[in-house]
């Protein structure tokens, strides 16, 4: 079976995925697993010091999990296509991290109550990036990450709005300098 798949089934964003996929089970079967792999006060209170990293990997419900993997897939895809491997994994991986330790920054002085799960500071650095780079694309982008950002809110749901914004600025960022 595994003989019929192309080489291109097996890119770095389909492994991100998949890993992804995989954490968020690992999560979910860990008795306060949400606690261990997101980002909190345990970061500093206990040191755990992973938490800046797993907290990409963590996902507070399917719904959150489908909707973060859909989006890595188009636009994690197209960056991975038309500028590599490791741009793709750079762009995700260190924006991602400062994002996390940014929004962190962000709960540890306002809200230090908050427990931040989620790929989507990571998944708008790619938004972002790709706003810089196609300018015929930003306004729509920045348009989208404004409605998942504040639409929610608005309703009541609890979403870390911040890090949808500090992840959409390290991409262009990130755009700009690698540009």
């Amino acid at each position: 079976m595994l003989k019929n798949l192309s080489k291109s089934s097996f890119t770095a964003v389909n492994i991100t995925i998949v890993i992804t996929v995989l954490m968020y089970l690992a999560q979910e079967s860990i008795t306060r697993g949400g606690l261990y792999m997101g980002l909190n006060m345990y970061f500093v209170v206990y040191d755990f010091w992973w938490q800046p990293l797993t907290t990409m990997f963590a996902h507070g419900g399917l719904m959150h999990l489908a909707m973060n993997m859909f989006v890595l897939f188009q636009f994690g895809g197209l960056i991975e296509k038309y500028r590599g491997t490791k741009e793709f994994l750079l762009l995700y991986f260190v924006c991602g991290i400062l994002t996390s330790l940014i929004s962190f920054a962000y709960i540890y002085f306002l809200d230090n109550q908050v427990n931040l799960v989620g790929a989507s500071g990571a998944i708008c650095a790619l938004l972002g990036y790709v706003a810089y780079l196609d300018k015929s694309q930003r306004s729509g982008i920045i348009t989208w990450v404004l409605l998942i950002s504040v639409a929610p809110l608005l309703i009541g749901m609890p979403i870390a709005w911040y890090a949808h914004f500090i992840g959409l600025g390290l991409g262009f960022i990130y755009a700009m300098i690698r540009r």
